[in-house]
């Protein structure tokens, strides 16, 4: 049986995942929930902290988004049998340039709690079927909207100093991403038309082609 820890992204909660079916003859799935850190947490604190979660040996560890940062810094503590990170980045590098500009201004201060809020606020005055709808889901996968880990987490996306990754790490991104755009990242399996909620809108294509990139 091969177990495999699911990290979502930023400020989402582990329903992300709620449409990922692989076969449970093969695989059990392990959602990971967000944990609030510490106000001076670090990183590697935060990734050894989210290691407690890990129960059986030699994982699969899969991330989404920051998700994918989190695993990846947890991966330096254990051995596992794969990292795959989706919609995510590997390396600081692959930051588009607006985030490399609001990490220099400090930007990450003020713009999470800010973002919760306004989401709130439409949610009063939607109008539209199309808009409810769209705010309807934000508020149903994006639920983690405590300000101590909001801020915390954009400052550690922001800043995160990576630079050299893992040689056998699996990035799969989509083609149509606006928060990572697929010009920035290297080496990667590209998703056609895959955009940043991919691991929803496109589940069809990870419940067919994940478990061969796991493989046995």
């Amino acid at each position: 049986m091969i177990h495999i820890y699911l990290m979502p992204g930023m400020a989402a909660n582990p329903s992300i995942f709620e449409y990922l079916k692989l076969p449970e003859n093969n695989y059990t799935l392990h959602p990971l929930a967000w944990k609030i850190p510490k106000v001076n947490d670090s990183l590697e604190d935060y990734a050894r902290e989210m290691l407690l979660e890990v129960k059986e040996k030699n994982p699969v560890l899969i991330g989404v988004s920051f998700g994918g940062v989190v695993i990846q810094e947890m991966a330096k503590y254990i051995k596992y049998k794969k990292v795959i990170i989706i919609s995510s980045v590997k390396s600081k590098v692959e930051l588009p340039r607006r985030m490399r500009f609001s990490r220099a201004l400090g930007l990450y201060h003020l713009a999470p709690v800010k973002l919760v809020r306004n989401i709130d606020t439409l949610s009063n005055y939607a109008v539209g079927d199309r808009l409810k709808h769209k705010v309807a889901l934000y508020k149903k996968y994006l639920s983690i909207t405590n300000p101590i880990y909001l801020t915390w987490a954009l400052k550690q996306m922001l800043c995160w100093e990576q630079t050299e990754y893992l040689e056998d790490l699996v990035h799969i991104q989509g083609t149509e991403d606006p928060v990572f755009p697929y010009k920035y990242i290297d080496k990667c399996i590209p998703v056609k038309g895959g955009t940043h909620v991919m691991i929803i809108s496109k589940c069809k294509w990870f419940n067919k082609n994940l478990p061969k990139i796991i493989g046995n």
